[in-house]
């Protein structure tokens, strides 16, 4: 039994002076300009997640999701080549990969050999 999984990585990220110094329609601009660019093609979504009003660890948390490590992966390298990370506008603090219900998918491949 081969299941489809659906991967779900969060990063987590911190805006640089540089970012803030930038006035709203810019960053809106460069971020949506940006995004547009690196998922173009590409079977991977994106969501964005203010996190400064309550978090000290990162301002940002941006959610990607995808069945195709490998798009993902081309996600990265695009933005990597943008201003978003070399100027740098922001900091990577951590990436989280996960599978959304990966037990009941673990539990599903498991049950017929459970006791």
């Amino acid at each position: 039994m081969n299941l489809m999984h659906k991967f779900t990585i969060f990063m987590l990220l911190t805006a640089t002076p540089a970012w803030l110094r930038l006035s709203r329609p810019e960053r809106n601009r460069i971020a949506g300009e940006t995004l547009t660019g690196a998922l173009a093609g590409l079977d991977v979504t994106h969501q964005h997640f203010d996190a400064e009003a309550f978090c000290g660890v990162c301002s940002d948390v941006a959610v990607f999701e995808t069945d195709d490590l490998g798009a993902y992966y081309c996600v990265i390298e695009r933005l990597r080549d943008t201003a978003i990370f070399r100027e740098p506008y922001f900091e990577v603090v951590q990436i989280i990969p996960a599978i959304g219900d990966g037990f009941r998918q673990f539990e599903d491949r498991e049950a017929p050999y459970a006791a």
